[in-house]
């Protein structure tokens, strides 16, 4: 499942994990690989310097205002964390088969970036309208216009989404609906 940054990706994933799939959350793993200690938190360091440290922990906001203001560093970053993210869902996919678990959904807001489209039996999009994503960003994000802009401008179009996914759902409108096509999609595609 990808869709991009205030889409509604969380809401759709709550409620699959809900029906019984196992979610496997890319951007809980991506923090979680960066805990203290970590060789990803090490490599950052050597990327971007101790100004994206303190106290030990990686300081989010400062590494964001440097990554969602210029593309290369971005790229770099994402270099650096991509490969242990997929090991930790590598290793989370084979352990909730090993539980016997019948449906893992991914949670991937960067599917399309890290090429990972055609990776899975199926894709699902979340999509929602530019407007509807910021606004969501501002309010519960606590984000400026500017930086839930560049946020949003920095993950693939919805055109590129919608090149490698199966079936969209509309994350515009209410959690409620967001929901119900959920239902709707498990019903038809899944156990």
């Amino acid at each position: 499942m990808t869709g991009g940054i205030g889409a509604g990706k969380s809401t759709a994933a709550e409620r699959f994990s809900e029906l019984g799939a196992r979610v496997v959350d890319h951007d809980q793993l991506a923090r979680r690989v960066v805990d203290p200690g970590s060789a990803a938190l090490s490599d950052i360091v050597g990327e971007f310097g101790d100004r994206v440290v303190s106290g030990g922990h990686l300081d989010r906001a400062s590494l964001a205002a440097i990554v969602f203001s210029d593309a290369h560093a971005r790229a770099r970053l994402e270099e650096i964390v991509h490969p242990y993210v997929r090991a930790a869902a590598s290793a989370a996919d084979r352990q909730a088969r090993g539980d016997g678990v019948s449906v893992v959904v991914h949670d991937i807001p960067l599917l399309v970036e890290t090429g990972q489209g055609g990776d899975f039996d199926l894709v699902v999009a979340v999509t929602a309208p530019l407007g509807v994503r910021v606004a969501r960003l501002q309010e519960g994000r606590g984000l400026s216009h500017d930086e839930a802009m560049n946020r949003v401008l920095a993950q693939a179009s919805d055109a590129d989404r919608a090149a490698v996914c199966d079936v969209e759902l509309d994350g515009a409108g209410t959690v409620e609906h967001l929901r119900a096509q959920v239902d709707e999609f498990w019903s038809a595609h899944l156990p």
